[in-house]
């Protein structure tokens, strides 16, 4: 078995975002593994995503869902592209929402 070295994290099957589990540069591919498929998954970084920040798996339009754990955590504030940065720049998390 080849060891392969991980940027980020998925959790469930169905998230649209992944945890960069270290310092991420942006205009890089990054290497990430779906722990509840464990498949490999591969994604061009477009920003610098910081360890323990969000790294968007697909193009999220504004107010959608952000799906982790195979929940919504909140909605986007603005249009995400896959590969961008996910925080409280651009994501409104379900707590604060009431």
């Amino acid at each position: 078995m080849v060891d392969l070295i991980v940027d980020f994290i998925v959790h469930g099957s169905e998230d649209t975002v992944g945890v960069a589990v270290r310092d991420v540069p942006g205009a890089q591919t990054l290497t990430g593994w779906n722990m509840e498929k464990d498949e490999t998954l591969s994604l061009e970084s477009r920003d610098p995503v910081a360890l323990g920040h969000k790294v968007a798996l697909v193009d999220i339009a504004r107010g959608e869902k952000v799906v982790k754990y195979n929940r919504p955590i909140g909605n986007s504030t603005q249009d995400i592209a896959r590969g961008s940065h996910v925080h409280t720049h651009n994501l409104k998390t379900a707590r604060w929402q009431q």
